[in-house]
């Protein structure tokens, strides 16, 4: 009697890790698997005039951020009124931060003052305002875990 009560505790406490395995396995397949890409729909506003163009640069993870030339992604969209959009496509689950300015001269750089501070308007995920120097990735970081759409405002 003792031997088969030790076996049924044994055999629910089996049945319950059993249980907890498929159910963590379940919720695992609910989320995006790894391999799988979404789109970035990246809207910046508030361009004081549509002269030159704005370069978007896509950061993945913070090792080149936000070092010119060193972006995951890179696109110059053209400006249209006070907006410009550009569609990140197929990006891997994962976190990005975006860096972006008006090159408002088309010379292809952010153009900056003697100190280091830009001329040209621009702007950062997060719509972050850095001070004094550049924001760093993690107050720039967002998550690609689906199709997602982001609104950054240029800075003058």
């Amino acid at each position: 009697m003792k031997r088969t009560r030790q076996n049924s505790k044994r055999v629910i406490v089996f049945m319950g890790k059993l249980s907890l395995v498929f159910t963590c396995l379940a919720i695992q397949g609910f989320r995006s698997s790894p391999s799988s890409t979404f789109n970035l729909t990246v809207r910046i506003i508030n361009f004081e005039h549509s002269r030159g163009v704005v370069e978007i640069g896509l950061y993945e993870k913070g090792d080149n951020w936000p070092t010119p030339g060193k972006t995951y992604k890179m696109a110059r969209p053209t400006i249209s009124g006070n907006t410009a959009t550009y569609v990140f496509k197929n990006l891997p689950n994962g976190d990005y931060a975006i860096a972006s300015y008006h090159d408002e001269n088309g010379d292809g750089c952010c153009n900056k003052n003697l100190i280091g501070v830009p001329t040209e308007a621009f702007a950062f995920s997060n719509n972050v305002r850095p001070f004094l120097s550049a924001p760093s990735f993690k107050s720039c970081r967002f998550w690609v875990t689906e199709e997602r759409g982001l609104t950054i405002k240029m800075v003058y």
